[in-house]
């Protein structure tokens, strides 16, 4: 397994330009298999789960090439509506196929999906969603089928605003018959990105970014060439990491509308952040200031996914901090490794309280997932002496050579790929 190797203590400055977002083109590229004709996607990420995805959409008779950081789809050659479970368990948003291949196959066979161990992520409101459009389905073991030969528009009010879920039952409800009212849905920006998308392929939606979403039915989706959105996750990574180094840098394509909330919460812990176009300036001098209260909540409040990130910065703060993780249970499992590089964090349930120190120390660490993974790369970083990183795979799910991102800003980061050991004795 790789591992990256990080030489901390050095303030971050420079200029990087934001990736695609991976939990926009995901969902995308599910949703390209509806269309009649070729698809092409600009700004596509280059990402394990990319990868992975693409890799699936390929098994099911699609055409898809990534050339740098464009994807051309032709799903033309699409003949199963099958998703093969060993490529299923390596990804958890392999579930966005189940909307899109039911309403173009009139079945779908998926198996219960893998992913992060963050917690346990049901997805019993995307089957819901479903079967509310007219589905019928068969669970044996831990595979699912849906079946459909008509879908429907209906009524569909959602119990929690899961992502995944409102954008499975939008990609369903684009080619059944009549309106689908899907009500307390998610908001994120990745939501309104893929509303745009399949609009520009015919669709017709309305409402992504509010808590209502309306889908009228249409007969088809043609083609079209679309622009995935930048990471809002990857930018508030950075400028995390800016300011636990006590640096100085510029991030471009960069959307500040989509992270308000921890702009917010930057600026309280005394970091200087200034935004225009597409642009975030953030510049870190002295120690952070600690955050009395911060809890995790679906988007527009501070997003799950930049929490283990946060904790970090918090952890070098002077004075006591409170983390309340209200989405994912499994969330703090990189509060022990942080803890094995000097941090003072103690954990009771679903809150972590954390006393800020005045220096992180280089050690050993273990990426138990992907967000915990970038808090640790922030740790080294941030830290005093050598932090060596080990399961980089976690990290390379959502972050485009993490390593890449960092070098370019000054870093002292390196990946390191282990040579396999021959075995002369048995040939």
């Amino acid at each position: 397994m790789d591992k990256l190797v990080i030489e901390g203590g050095k303030p971050l400055s420079g200029t990087i330009r934001i990736h695609g977002a991976k939990n926009a083109a995901l969902p995308i590229l599910a949703a390209a298999i509806l269309a009649d004709g070729t698809v092409k996607l600009d700004n596509v990420p280059q990402l394990l789960d990319i990868e992975v995805m693409l890799n699936i959409l390929r098994r099911l008779g699609c055409r898809a090439v990534q050339d740098g950081y464009t994807v051309t789809m032709d799903s033309a050659g699409a003949h199963s509506a099958h998703v093969p479970e060993d490529l299923m368990r390596q990804m958890r948003s392999s579930i966005f196929l189940m909307g899109p291949l039911l309403a173009r196959f009139k079945e779908v066979h998926i198996y219960q999906p893998g992913g992060c161990a963050i917690g346990e992520r049901k997805i019993d409101l995307h089957l819901r969603g479903l079967q509310a459009l007219g589905a019928e389905l068969e669970q044996c073991g831990n595979r699912i089928t849906c079946r459909a030969e008509q879908l429907e528009g209906a009524e569909i009010h959602l119990d929690f605003p899961s992502v995944g879920a409102t954008e499975n039952i939008m990609m369903a409800a684009v080619l059944a018959k009549g309106t689908t009212v899907i009500t307390n849905t998610a908001r994120e920006p990745e939501i309104v990105d893929l509303q745009r998308f399949l609009n520009r392929m015919g669709a017709n939606i309305t409402g992504a970014g509010s808590d209502t979403i309306i889908v009228t039915g249409v007969k088809q989706l043609r083609g079209c060439q679309y622009e995935i959105i930048p990471d809002r996750i990857v930018a508030g990574t950075l400028m995390i990491a800016a300011a636990a180094t006590r640096g100085a840098v510029t991030l471009t394509n960069a959307h500040a509308e989509h992270l308000t909330a921890l702009i917010h919460i930057l600026r309280r812990a005394g970091v200087q952040i200034a935004t225009s176009d597409g642009i975030i300036n953030v510049t870190s001098i002295g120690r952070p200031k600690a955050v009395e209260r911060t809890v995790t909540s679906p988007y527009p409040a501070f997003p799950t996914d930049l929490q283990s990130q946060l904790m970090v910065l918090l952890s070098l703060a002077d004075g006591v901090s409170v983390m309340k993780e209200t989405v994912f249970e499994g969330r703090f499992r990189h509060v022990d490794e942080l803890s094995r590089m000097g941090a003072d964090i103690r954990v009771d349930l679903s809150s972590a309280f954390v006393r800020g120190v005045q220096s992180l120390y280089g050690a050993t660490v273990e990426a138990t997932d992907l967000r915990a993974g970038a808090a640790l790369v922030i740790a080294g970083l941030a830290a005093q002496g050598r932090t060596i990183l080990e399961q980089v795979h976690h990290i390379d799910r959502g972050y485009d050579r993490i390593e890449h991102i960092f070098s370019r800003l000054g870093a002292k980061i390196e990946r390191y790929t282990p040579v396999p050991k021959l075995d002369f004795a048995n040939g």
